[in-house]
């Protein structure tokens, strides 16, 4: 025992040493007071104070080193906003609090204890669902805030597929902000805010009445999204209740100030069942399970042993959490906390204890430290961004008989699914149990009413005095009853049938339309807006007019509009009718592409082909001959080189299109041809001062004055009858040229009036007919698909053969389009093929010739002067020779070299040939031409002398001198009359003959 009393003894000094070091930093540890602001009159804010207070000390058992010390300062605010700008007042003034946390339970109260912190440079941390104001020293710790929020509620929408939505929010600015990104985010998902409407914070139960009153008369929406208070969004749906807005049908979506209510009695349950809510959502994690525990056990102690506690909510999380992080920025040794400095308000002297305020002069630093904090929280991770949390899910809360349970998780990668994945993909919510329907029952309320008021639709249907295909109304005699029929009857009924969903309404005629007011259907339409009528049901036709007052489905006729006129015979008359079948700008191209061919041919030609020479006069004539004797295919003159017969292929089968079509075009036009329309512009009519009629009551008669149409050449008429009456009279004997109306009635007209009418001119852009609903109306696009499903059935083709018959039994349908001229733009292919072969041609010819002759034209260029134009004109002398080494030429060359017995007649006129060459070379002009005729004289003179010159350089042109050479041996010798010139190279070269 002796030896083991002194270790026993060291263990204990050392023990109680280590106990008083500990106690000495701990009562050497900085404090730091911070404010509480709490409703302790809720069961809410009691929860919460317990929250904060085990947070703090959970913390400093963590870190139980810490220099700093968190003392908290807890203020009542019973709920009221005035109580809570008092206990701020009161934190910072008398209780020199370095931050204050807020559970805030009104926008009203969040907003005012932000702005009084900030001015007095003090952090406010607000962890409740209410938005607080944004001021450079508050931070919000919940992510709660309007824009984080709308992107989840739109997402309920999008998941049930319902396209408009009510907001009620409280009339504050921050209950407002949620409108835009609300807007935005159900823009997203094909929806829209239909109706809003705000409600004050102290509003009277009369007026929560009159409020949902107002909002349930005014659209047919039964989708309401609630943005306000807890307090005052239970007051709300109680009033509900009492108005019958919680029964089968209506759907009600609350954001987080609802979702995370912490306490809520039996009462508040009922009157929210079948409420969908979205709320923050808070990861289960080992930490927040065992602070349940502990929360609870808490609980009980402090309530007696209070039984039936809850669970703690995302609220209580958030509480604990903002807690955590103001003891964390507090230990922050940079934020330089040391004592409740407050410097004294700079120039005020008010007699209030507002203006009174001092400035923290540790708010900044402890600003900076919460904003620098970082952990990982019961509620999540705590992180602040720009001001606030930022929200990695949201969950989806159903408020059942039991309470709130979740059925969905919304984020941002995955949108609304069942649970939290990874995979991004999402797969809807579970099972929903909306107001008005039992536990069991999982039916989705299709989002909308048949008409504001909830009863069965009143349809609005026009009585006509023709066309009654479209819609009759009549008394039956023999039942008394009104009958109501037509193809638009047929067309809504069996559209109605298709929906999911019982529609109840009723046909109510209306006997404004051919009263003789032009705007009787314009005065129909109006019937919606006005609300006399839930729907129109008729031929009306969509306007952009109409479609700013209402909502039309889409289409279920054919669109447009255009004139009918009476017939006249006609047959194909006229000196230059030939002319007809292509149009003046054809023609002259046509005509241009001809002579441009044959002067690419010529220009080919000219050198090596003694068809194309002669006189400047017989030049051209070959040109235009050999053209157009292409169009029959008569062309005499035979082309040597490759290219002219390259291009004569493409030019030959662009004639024999172009004749073939003028050949066709005229046929159809002799024979086809009989029955013209009377008239076939529109502007004939105006200028002419015609009479034109058209339905009365239609929109057509405003088209027409917009067309300049004068208001007295417009007439009315109701039925085909009179149509036909009007036209086959004419507008010189009481009747119209023209009766403009839309196709279908056009069509109709012309299936009982088969011979004598026909449509003629434009078919003007138009819409068709729909059915009318209100602004908004859920209905229109119901409907709208439902006539899609009826025109890719059988329905809708089974109800026009009712109405109208088989398609296509009467003629009339208007002029043939074969009979039209043919246009320059139906052959502008064609000729632009031929341009560019032509082109091409021209080009590669003359670049050949150039190159070849680029001696010859060297030489010539000298005598030509310094003038272009001389120089060109020299040229052009050079051109017109003929070319020696073609083969013609060489052929005609040796049979003048050979001997003959008729050798002197041939001799004469080979003269005679050359001397209508030089002729033709003086008409060509040019100072060259009296010496080009004078060696063609020397030349003439003998073709062994001929022979002789020096100007044949070609091989064939040696062989040539070889031949004359020989010739001389046994021939005397002719000394030439004229001194041959020398040439730069030292050689004698005398000018060829051409």
């Amino acid at each position: 025992m002796g030896t083991r009393f002194p270790s026993a003894a060291a263990s204990l000094v050392a023990l109680w040493v280590l106990g008083a070091l500990v106690g000495h930093r701990a009562a050497a540890a900085e404090p730091v007071r911070v404010g509480v602001i709490l409703d302790l009159a809720s069961v809410a804010g009691r929860r919460w104070r317990t929250s904060i207070r085990m947070a703090v000390e959970d913390y400093y058992a963590v870190h139980a080193n810490s220099t700093t010390r968190v003392e908290l300062r807890f203020r009542d605010s019973s709920g009221d906003a005035v109580a809570a700008v008092s206990a701020a007042v009161d934190l910072i003034k008398n209780a020199q609090v370095q931050a204050i946390i807020h559970g805030a339970q009104t926008a009203a109260e969040a907003e005012f204890v932000a702005h009084i912190g900030g001015r007095a440079h003090v952090p406010v941390l607000s962890f409740s669902a209410v938005p607080a104001a944004p001021t450079p020293f508050s931070v919000r710790a919940s992510a709660d805030d309007d824009s984080s929020q709308a992107a989840p509620v739109a997402g309920v929408l999008g998941n049930f597929r319902w396209r408009a939505a009510v907001l009620l929010h409280e009339d504050s600015p921050s209950g407002a902000a949620i409108a835009p990104a609300l807007a935005d985010a159900l823009r997203g998902v094909g929806a829209s805010v239909a109706h809003r409407a705000a409600v004050p914070a102290d509003a009277s139960d009369d007026r929560l009445d009159a409020v949902l009153y107002r909002v349930s008369a005014a659209t047919t929406t039964r989708v309401f999204v609630v943005h306000m208070p807890l307090t005052l969004a239970l007051r709300l749906f109680r009033r509900a209740v009492t108005a019958g807005m919680m029964s089968e049908g209506y759907v009600w979506i609350a954001t987080a100030a609802v979702g995370e209510a912490d306490a809520l009695s039996p009462e508040d349950i009922d009157a929210m069942r079948g409420v969908v809510a979205v709320r923050r959502y808070a990861p289960p994690t080992r930490q927040a399970a065992d602070f349940a525990k502990r929360f609870t056990a808490r609980l009980q102690r402090d309530n007696d042993g209070a039984r039936d506690i809850p669970v703690p909510t995302v609220s209580t999380l958030r509480a604990y959490d903002a807690a955590w992080a103001a003891a964390a920025a507090a230990a922050v040794e940079e934020a330089g906390i040391s004592g409740s400095a407050f410097e004294p308000p700079e120039g005020s002297t008010g007699p209030t204890e507002l203006d009174q305020l001092g400035v923290s002069a540790t708010g900044e630093k402890l600003l900076k430290a919460l904003r620098d904090t970082a952990f990982d929280g019961l509620a999540g991770k705590f992180r602040v961004l720009d001001g606030q949390l930022q929200a990695p899910a949201y969950e989806i809360v159903n408020f059942a008989a039991e309470g709130p349970r979740t059925v969905g998780l919304w984020t941002r990668k995955s949108g609304i699914s069942p649970e939290l994945d990874n995979d991004g993909s999402g797969e809807g919510l579970k099972d929903v149990v909306f107001p008005g329907l039992e536990q069991s029952d999982i039916r989705v309320p299709k989002g909308w009413a048949f008409s504001p008021a909830g009863q069965e639709l009143v349809i609005a249907v026009p009585v006509k005095h023709g066309f009654w295909e479209f819609v009759q109304v009549y008394n039956d005699t023999t039942t008394n009853r009104t009958v109501i029929s037509g193809y638009c009857i047929d067309v809504f009924d069996a559209a109605i049938k298709a929906l999911p969903y019982p529609v109840y309404y009723r046909y109510e005629p209306f006997y404004g339309i051919g009263g003789g007011n032009s705007g009787s259907y314009e005065q129909l339409v109006d019937l919606v807006p006005g609300q006399k009528a839930d729907a129109v049901v008729g031929d009306v036709a969509i306007t952009g007019s109409r479609m700013a007052e209402v909502d039309f489905t889409m289409p279920f006729t054919e669109s447009g509009w255009s004139m009918v006129v009476a017939v006249q015979s006609q047959t194909a008359t006229g000196m230059f009718f030939f002319l007809k079948p292509l149009t003046p700008a054809l023609w002259l191209a046509s005509l241009a592409a001809f002579i441009f061919t044959g002067f690419v041919i010529w220009v080919i030609e000219h050198r090596i082909n003694p068809e194309f020479r002669g006189t400047p006069l017989q030049q051209f004539g070959i040109i235009f001959h050999f053209a157009f004797s292409t169009l029959v295919f008569a062309h005499r003159e035979n082309v040597e080189s490759n290219l002219s017969k390259f291009l004569m292929v493409i030019w030959v089968f662009a004639v024999l299109i172009l004749t073939s079509s003028y050949t066709a075009s005229l046929t159809s036009m002799l024979t086809v041809q009989k029955l013209n329309p009377s008239v076939t512009d529109v502007n004939y009519l105006i200028n002419n001062g015609d009479y034109v009629g058209y339905q009365e009551g239609s929109f057509v008669a405003g088209e027409l004055l917009k067309m300049n149409f004068d208001q007295s050449k417009l007439r009315s008429y109701r039925t085909p009858a009179e149509y036909a009456d009007a036209l086959s009279r004419g507008s010189d004997n009481g009747g119209v040229a023209a009766v403009f109306d839309e196709v279908p009635y056009l069509k109709i007209f012309l299936s009982q009036y088969c011979d004598g009418y026909t449509m003629a001119g434009p078919v003007y852009k138009g819409t068709g007919f729909g059915f009318v609903f209100p602004k908004g109306s859920p209905m229109a696009p119901e409907v709208s698909r439902a006539i899609v499903g009826l025109t890719e059935g059988y329905d809708m083709g089974l109800i026009e053969r009712k109405w109208f018959g088989a398609p296509g039994a009467c003629g009339g349908d208007g002029v043939d389009a074969s009979t039209a001229s043919l246009t320059l733009w139906n052959f502008s292919g064609l000729f632009l093929i031929t341009a560019v072969a032509s082109s091409i041609v021209l080009i590669v010819y003359l670049a050949t010739f150039v190159y070849r002759e680029r001696h010859e034209l060297r030489a010539a260029e000298p005598g030509s002067g310094s003038v272009s134009l001389k120089r060109f004109r020299a040229w052009l002398q050079h051109y017109d020779r003929k070319d020696m080494t073609a083969p013609h030429f060489k052929q005609q060359f040796w049979s003048d070299s050979s001997p003959s017995t008729n050798g002197s007649s041939h001799g004469k006129k080979r003269e005679r040939a050359e001397q209508e060459e030089a002729t033709a070379m003086r008409d060509f002009g040019g100072p060259g031409a009296s010496s080009l005729s004078d060696h063609s004289r020397m030349d003439s003179a003998s073709p062994l002398e001929r022979k002789g010159s020096g100007e044949l350089r070609t091989p064939f042109e040696q062989r040539i001198g070889e031949g004359a050479t020989e010739k001389r041996a046994s021939t005397p010798e002719r000394k030439p009359s004229l001194k041959v010139p020398q040439n730069t190279e030292g050689r004698k070269k005398l000018p060829l003959s051409p």
